[in-house]
This record gives C-alpha cells, structure tokens and sequence, in this order.
C-alpha cells in the first residue's frame, strides 16, 4: 500500500521543518488583520510557529512575526498562542 505523504512546513523561529500539524498557522489578510488560522485555510500571507512556549516567546522578545509581516504584531496575539499551547 502506497504511503501517504506527510505535508512539512518550517518554523519562522526555529528554523525547523516539521509536520503541519505540528506547527500554529498565523496570518495576516488584505485588510492587514493578523489572527491565528486554527484551520490552516485562511487566505493571506500565512507563517507557521512550533507548538512550544519557548518558541512563541522567542518570536514575542525578537518581534519575529512583525518583521515577517511588515507590520507591528499586537502583543495579545502572542497571548493568545500561549494559551492555545498551553491548553492543548
């Protein structure tokens, strides 16, 4: 039987490439509103972070997801993917 491919992504803060299902999808739409995509369909310019509360608060203290979205990232998004982490 033919194995199914396992669709990879890569962490903006580690570096990692991990499986997608691994990782939070965060995305920034036309009208520049930036959220958490829990469904990993949502149009826009999407970036994946690992699943780990050191990750996000590196990405918090380097202001990585600002830099990859041209635009300053408000802090309750980090907020909000630590206690997405810390409840699953």
């Amino acid at each position: 039987m033919k194995t199914k491919k396992i669709p990879l992504r890569r962490c903006v803060v580690t570096n990692e490439t991990l499986p997608k299902k691994e990782l939070i999808r965060i995305v920034k739409d036309n009208q520049g509103k930036i959220f958490i995509d829990l469904t990993s369909k949502a149009n826009g310019h999407g970036a994946y972070i690992k699943k780990d509360v050191q990750a996000i608060e590196k990405a918090k203290k380097n202001k990585t997801l600002s830099k990859i979205f041209a635009c300053e990232v408000d802090e309750s998004i980090y907020q909000d993917l630590i206690n997405f982490v810390t409840k699953n």
